[in-house]
């Protein structure tokens, strides 16, 4: 999904959810789903998440993934015991090592403590 567009000059934010700039960067993990999981035989790794919203997460990681591959992402968020896992996620871009990920199948309960984790650091953020 392309997130931004050009309009004259301008800028407009397409997200549906809005993105949180994550003061204290967390770690992530990621598995390859499907045909590209095989095909490529590196099929784990590691990465920093910079900014969520329960749409996505900008990471970054030095596993070489490509946009249009799908994994599962586990996000170690602060101060909880257990990983989050996004039971499905897709690369929309890549930038130096950088990579927009869009969460596809998320877990009601792993929806929830996302959005517990987001609201926990907006209040902190203010």
């Amino acid at each position: 999904m392309n997130t931004t567009t050009r309009n004259v000059g301008t800028t407009m934010d397409l997200r549906q959810h809005p993105r949180l700039r994550i003061s204290a960067p967390f770690a992530c993990s990621f598995s390859r789903r499907g045909l590209t999981k095989w095909i490529r035989g590196d099929h784990e790794g590691l990465g920093v998440v910079f900014d969520v919203s329960l749409g996505g997460a900008k990471v970054m990681s030095e596993t070489g993934i490509k946009p249009g591959e799908h994994m599962s992402v586990s996000l170690i968020l602060p101060n909880q015991v257990t990983p989050t896992t996004v039971e499905e996620a897709a690369v929309r871009w890549e930038k130096d090592q950088i990579y927009g990920l869009e969460f596809i199948n998320l877990s009601p309960i792993a929806e929830m403590r996302l959005r517990k984790f987001i609201s926990i650091a907006e209040k902190h953020a203010r």
